[in-house]
């Protein structure tokens, strides 16, 4: 049989699509499925569909009566169920119709949490490794049915005719595929096997393999799920849990948590990964249903933030998509979700209260995704705040230590406002904690919620300031002209000069700018460049005062000591520039154009002067 065009309608009379069979063979087959080798995925998910149903109309039968055997040899693939089988009708329902409705075929659909797949579409990805796809079948809803055969080819053409039972003595289906010569990459008899092993291995079925060497047959599935056997302890359970993670995912869990959902027929493990992982990097999931793998990238079955573990998982009822390589986004997704989500809380509260060498290897590996966490969970927060790292002016410490013997606790910005005081402030006896990462500045200042005889301020320039030593006023009259010189020299950088005594004495100087202030420096400048026009209006309204940045200078640093007594103008001047060029680049801030070319002048000029001096 094969689809026809259909004649042209009189004109004003309902006309029907025109479909290219074999261009929709070729599109289901080639671009719904992302490799070839899920042909196999579905032939096992058709059989165990129909070893489901057939169960249904023997409920009695032991779950091992019925099986699944698949034969590959090299020349041909064969997959035989002892399933329901299919009667001449089914086979035009499910293996010659593509999107046509009819009763039975809904009363099925309303059927399917007891089924994978659904029969036909799976069956078009033969075609991704064979032009014919042979089928023999025979139901066992009726004692006396006979066998039907079905042959349907990849250019939208098939055959259907009954045989004599004794074509196929047993009721049940066998699909035979002739490989074509491209598609030996997947159709080997070792690869058959193995991929039986990925997909089948925990399904509830027996299912072997057997490669025509003669051999009795190897059982592709001969173990249950691991979290489905009994143990006589919980410490063999815990070890087969992790050893079961270990060959599944190739790493050694830092523990194992238990997953199971009784609602949606959800069981499985999650695995702890022992090391860190990049932030926002999320690793993927191996979800199976009913037994058949379906994907091992399901990224979608965990919240965002639980990138630390690594989850395997068996379900009931979550629903594939048409490729069944993917789950469907609906309401029992986003519940399993959240009932994983809630499983994981649950272990890193159980091990803070019970296990602090885990909890301690954990935040040492995987503290980011805690962090990210705490920020949205306050159970997590209050639980694991005081144990969480951070980088100190001590140190990297948690701030359950810092804050002993900090009562004040001040936080940067930036990354680099906290690399340019962190010395400095440290030697002022100042606890100041690097707010620059994620998440970290928001968690710090929640703090007194934990500790409230704590008090947290974000670190301004004013607070630093502040802690530095005066100088006397002697010294601060000698040092005027100088200082007179730098202010005039860093003034196109909006920099204030001043001289302070502060440890260590090896610093020469300290440039203290928020970034804020520079946008807001930034922002003035643009709005003077634009006076009068649009750009000019919108930006002046936006100016606020901003700070100007300070250069402090280091009395107890020798080299300021000397430049503070030069009473050569120029020279002053390069020196000036020198200071706040070496204080830039400390603080680890990007350099404007105008700094990078004030530093190699100021390098340049002072090596010339150096050379004449010496001359």
């Amino acid at each position: 049989m094969t689809l026809h065009d259909t004649p042209l309608s009189p004109a004003g009379a309902d006309r029907t699509f025109q479909v290219d069979l074999r261009g929709l063979v070729d599109l289901l087959s080639h671009h719904l499925y992302s490799s070839p080798r899920v042909y196999l995925r579905e032939l096992l998910q058709n059989a165990v569909d129909a070893l489901t149903a057939r169960h249904g109309l023997e409920p009695g039968a032991p779950a091992d009566t019925f099986g699944i055997r698949l034969y590959a040899d090299g020349s041909v693939v064969r997959v035989e169920d002892d399933g329901v089988g299919l009667t001449e009708d089914d086979v035009d329902t499910f293996l010659a119709t593509i999107g046509r409705s009819s009763k039975r075929a809904e009363r099925i659909a309303e059927q399917r949490a007891e089924f994978i797949g659904q029969f036909g579409i799976g069956l078009l990805s033969c075609f991704l490794v064979a032009d014919e796809i042979h089928v023999l079948s025979r139901s066992a809803r009726t004692p006396d049915a006979p066998v039907v055969e079905w042959r349907g080819r990849g250019d939208g053409s098939y055959t259907v005719r009954t045989l004599p039972s004794s074509a196929h003595p047993r009721p049940g289906t066998t699909v035979t595929l002739t490989p074509r010569v491209d598609a030996g990459e997947w159709t080997r008899p070792a690869q058959v096997h193995a991929l039986a092993r990925h997909f089948g291995s925990l399904l509830r079925h027996p299912v072997t393999f057997d490669d025509g060497t003669g051999g009795s047959g190897a059982s592709v599935n001969p173990e249950p799920a691991p979290w489905a056997g009994t143990y006589p302890t919980p410490g063999a359970r815990s070890r087969a849990l992790a050893a079961y993670g270990e060959e599944t995912f190739g790493f050694t869990p830092l523990d194992t948590i238990e997953l199971d959902l009784p609602a949606v027929g959800l069981k499985g493990i999650a695995c702890v990964l022992p090391e860190a992982v990049p932030a926002g990097r999320r690793h993927g999931h191996r979800v199976h249903v009913k037994g058949m793998l379906l994907s091992e990238q399901a990224e979608e079955i965990l919240p965002e933030w639980a990138f630390f573990v690594r989850c395997v998982v068996d379900a009931e009822s979550l629903r594939p998509t048409a490729s069944r390589e993917s789950l469907y986004e609906d309401d029992t997704l986003v519940a399993v979700r959240d009932a994983l989500a809630e499983r994981l809380r649950a272990w890193i509260a159980r091990t803070a209260a019970s296990d602090p060498d885990l909890l301690g290897r954990f935040l040492q590996a995987h503290h980011l995704a805690v962090k990210s966490l705490a920020v949205h969970d306050d159970e997590i927060l209050r639980m694991l705040l005081p144990w969480l790292p951070f980088e100190t002016t001590d140190g990297h410490a948690t701030l359950d230590e810092f804050a002993r013997t900090h009562r004040t606790v001040l936080v940067t910005s930036s990354v680099e406002e906290f690399r340019q005081v962190a010395a400095i402030a440290s030697a002022a006896g100042l606890g100041v904690v690097n707010g620059g990462y994620t998440y970290d500045r928001e968690l710090v200042h929640r703090l007194p919620e934990i500790r409230p005889e704590v008090s947290v301020a974000d670190l301004d320039p004013a607070t630093l300031t502040a802690h530095l030593d005066p100088v006397d006023r002697e010294t601060e009259l000698a040092a005027a002209a100088y200082l007179a010189l730098a202010r005039d020299a860093l003034a196109v950088f909006d920099c204030d000069v001043a001289l302070r005594t502060f440890q260590p004495a090896s610093a020469p100087a300290l440039l203290l700018d928020s970034r804020e202030a520079r946008h807001e420096r930034t922002r003035s400048q643009l709005a003077r460049e634009q006076q009068g026009g649009l750009w000019g209006d919108i930006l002046g309204h936006l100016r606020q005062e901003a700070p100007r940045a300070q250069l402090i200078l280091n009395q107890l640093n020798p080299l300021v000591r000397t430049a503070v007594g030069i009473d050569e103008p120029e020279l002053a001047r390069t020196s000036a520039e020198a200071l706040y060029g070496q204080a830039a680049m400390l603080s680890r801030r990007p350099l404007r154009p105008a700094e990078s070319s004030l530093i190699n002048r100021s390098f340049l000029d002072l090596l010339a002067h150096a050379l004449r001096k010496d001359s």
